[in-house]
């Protein structure tokens, strides 16, 4: 859908300025509720001060205000300057105030409708993105990954459902799946939260969501939206089911959004699968309808379901293999399955030649050479893509140590696979 603000014409979805309160959505009451709690924690505020933490146009917070006066829960302090002025709570105020601090405790950026964040993932989604080889050659360009890998990531990316990476550990299955995002060309807007029927979802993420620059947008769209490079969500073996559902925090009486809502529109990457603290088939059963559906349904605490498009790119990452993880009917469900192979000699010594540039160490073949042969050739072990960071590491750790200037020889090589390889197999 191509958005309007304002009758020009916009490619991306920009969430068009709310001119009345009618036009955020909301009702006056909980505008109202908002405002005071605001005002309420700050004893007294001027009414620029108060818009810009709601982050709702002044016009609006003006209408609030007088009618937050008629009911007398607060009173003008003094002028703050040209038309506007400092406002207090009244007593009567204070109670009200404290009352709604029962409801929630929710302060700040005034939240967004359900159904208006609803409606703004259908024009968001994934699959708008089109990578093509030349982008993933930028995405990929600082990590060693041959074009048969290129070609399969491509298309699954493309297709904006759902990919297993699967191999041997230290090959770069994570590195890969968090490099997707870097392909992404498009950006998105997501609300500071989300109220549905009177609760509120905080939906923003400054751990999780990258915040870009909107300077080049029109002053006039809806500031309750944030607008961020397309989200990337890791998750390891800490992941459980609860992580997957609305948290409600039953003190502050506020809901924080699930994993899978806080990658909308991005990369949700499931790392180290198969090896997280619940049993994987209850994680795999509860991914069916999102994956089949493409519609997750989530619960409030009130026993209301709310049904939300699952419109994000769903990486599985495994060092297990799939079919001895999940059934057939589950596999149908992830069209792609790349298995990331460990690298070549000839990828080897590249990989080699980019950590040694990327660490400050000249480059010396010989030395990787005698490190092929010694350490792989002999079938002691086989070649995995994080070997050539590790053996790096140890070397410059070794030669800060001798306070030496870091190089690469075989007695450093020696002893950095004397360390590193310690106590490990294959």
């Amino acid at each position: 859908m191509v958005q309007q603000v304002r009758g020009v014409q916009q490619q991306e979805f920009i969430p068009p300025y709310p001119a009345t309160i009618e036009e955020t959505g909301l009702k006056e009451g909980f505008l109202e509720e908002l405002i005071l709690k605001d005002i309420y924690l700050v004893n007294f505020a001027l009414g620029r001060e108060i818009a810009n933490r709601t982050v709702l146009p002044f016009k609006i917070v003006e209408s609030i205000l007088e009618s937050l006066k008629r009911q007398m829960l607060i009173e003008v302090r003094s002028s703050g300057g040209i038309a506007d002025y400092e406002y207090m709570p009244t007593e009567k105020g204070r109670d009200r105030a404290r009352a709604f601090f029962d409801h929630n405790s929710y302060v700040g950026a005034c939240p967004v409708p359900w159904s208006t964040y609803v409606e703004s993932l259908k024009y968001q989604t994934i699959r708008k993105e089109a990578v093509t080889p030349r982008d993933l050659e930028i995405a990929f360009s600082d990590i060693m990954v041959n074009r048969k890998t290129l070609n399969t990531v491509g298309p699954a990316i493309n297709s904006g459902r759902g990919m297993f990476l699967f191999g041997d550990a230290g090959n770069g299955k994570t590195s890969i799946a968090e490099r997707i995002v870097r392909s992404f060309k498009g950006h998105i807007f997501v609300p500071y939260a989300i109220e549905c029927d009177g609760q509120i979802i905080r939906c923003y993420d400054d751990h999780n969501h990258i915040q870009v620059s909107a300077a080049n947008y029109p002053r006039d769209y809806d500031h309750r939206w944030v607008r961020i490079q397309r989200p990337c969500v890791v998750v390891g073996g800490e992941l459980t089911i609860d992580m997957l559902e609305l948290q409600y925090d039953y003190t502050s009486k506020l809901y924080e959004a699930p994993l899978q809502l806080k990658s909308n529109c991005g990369l949700l990457l499931i790392d180290d699968f198969g090896r997280q603290r619940i049993d994987h088939k209850s994680l795999l059963n509860r991914w069916i309808v999102p994956l089949e559906k493409r519609v997750d349904y989530l619960t409030l605490h009130t026993g209301k379901k709310l049904e939300v498009p699952f419109e994000q790119l769903i990486v599985f990452s495994t060092n297990l293999n799939p079919s001895d993880l999940v059934d057939e009917a589950f596999l149908r469900r992830i069209p792609f399955k790349i298995n990331i192979n460990s690298p070549t000699e000839e990828e080897f010594k590249w990989i080699f030649l980019q950590y040694c540039q990327r660490a400050g160490v000249p480059y010396n073949e010989e030395a990787v050479n005698y490190l092929i042969e010694t350490q792989y050739r002999s079938g002691r072990r086989i070649m995995r893509c994080c070997h050539p960071r590790d053996v790096i590491d140890q070397v410059t750790n070794l030669c800060k140590f001798l306070q030496t200037e870091p190089r690469l020889t075989r007695e450093y090589i020696d002893h950095a696979c004397a360390v590193y390889f310690a106590a490990m197999g294959k």
